[in-house]
């Protein structure tokens, strides 16, 4: 369940009611990852229920990937290392709406389905390890087609370009994150063992 809500001034929040706070939990992790790797992301904002999320609401100047030009494509797969680091299954959207171009910026509008969770909220147990599948699958499985049809082309450079912007980031500052919004060390474990999974890739392109 969500709504657009207004407040007595005239802002506008999107807020969608989640299965549990450890959702909630698991989506506000994965949207610091996000902004900790410089990837653009909706304002999140702090809820008083336990089991909501709420952003400031965008009035998006486009939220298909089908109507992206080359260069917001483009501009799109910078963070396709972000997106496979995290295990957002879900990046490109289901229905090809969960990236959006906001002030000539293109924003993942939605990371509910990184890290331990699917989008519609069924966990993905052993499917969320330290192989970083995603480097792959984004690109290539049927199964996810907005998906492949936004990253199934990107070049060599380019994918190098993207998995460097995440190896960049230094293990303490991702353990920081993780663990200054209620995540687990196991997860933040997870996670730099995703991101040295990903620094081989980049090591075994360099060789190649």
């Amino acid at each position: 369940p969500a709504g657009i809500y207004q407040d007595a001034h005239g802002c506008r929040y999107y807020v969608k009611t989640l299965d549990s706070a450890a959702h909630v939990r698991n989506e506000l992790i994965a949207a610091r990852l996000y902004q900790l790797a410089g990837a653009p992301t909706l304002n999140y904002l702090h809820t008083e229920e336990p089991e909501q999320i709420a952003t400031l609401w965008l009035q998006l100047e486009k939220s298909r990937i089908s109507l992206f030009s080359e260069e917001e494509r483009q501009q799109a797969q910078r963070w396709f290392g972000v997106h496979a680091w995290t295990a957002n299954w879900d990046a490109a959207g289901f229905h090809g709406d969960n990236q959006g171009l906001y002030q000539g910026q293109i924003l993942t509008l939605d990371v509910g389905g990184a890290l331990a969770f699917r989008a519609l909220g069924d966990p993905k147990g052993k499917a969320f390890g330290s192989e970083v599948n995603e480097l792959d699958t984004l690109r290539s499985d049927p199964q996810n087609p907005h998906a492949v049809t936004l990253f199934g082309n990107m070049s060599e450079e380019a994918l190098v370009q993207a998995i460097g912007i995440v190896v960049a980031i230094p293990d303490e500052a991702i353990r920081q994150v993780i663990m200054a919004y209620g995540g687990a060390l196991s997860l933040a474990d997870k996670m730099i063992a995703r991101k040295q999974q990903m620094a081989q890739r980049l090591r075994h392109s360099a060789t190649t």
